[in-house]
């Protein structure tokens, strides 16, 4: 069975009280029921790990290929920031699908570059809630295809 861990990187588990324009009102308990559904139609394992700690992140993605087949994540603010995020994905052998909820290309200047996105399998954007689910069937697609 293919098993994916999704990564949510520092303030996330504020989703649906911070700006809701920007990120909406889903909380990310919900965003993980809807991806607990989707793992169950698509009959997957999945698991999630929330932290605002940088270095937790790239211990998370050390350690990942042991046990998954691929990481979906997103990096949150990292994004923008952290080589160390960057290198801990371009170090490991598993596909790593990035994720956003909001348009980072569309947002303010210094959002619009990502430092994962280079090592990463591929990047979805832009679409709110629905990008973490684009982002989960694009990873078992990718796992499919060895």
């Amino acid at each position: 069975m293919i098993n994916i861990l999704i990564i949510h990187g520092p303030n996330l588990h504020l989703l649906g009280k911070r700006e809701k324009g920007i990120y909406g009102t889903t909380d990310l308990k919900t965003i993980n029921k809807k991806l607990g559904v989707l793992a169950k139609r698509l009959k997957i394992k999945i698991d999630f790990f929330q932290s605002n700690h940088e270095g937790e992140i790239v211990d998370t993605i050390g350690k990942a290929e042991k046990t998954y087949d691929a990481i979906v994540i997103n990096p949150a603010a990292y994004t923008h920031t952290s080589v160390a995020i960057r290198d801990a994905v371009s170090a490991i052998n598993i596909p790593v699908v990035e994720v956003h909820l909001s348009n980072i290309y569309s947002r303010e200047e210094f959002r619009r570059k990502s430092l994962i996105s280079a090592v990463a399998e591929g990047t979805i954007c832009g679409f709110g809630v629905s990008s973490y689910a684009l982002g989960l069937e694009a990873a078992v697609d990718l796992c499919k295809k060895g």
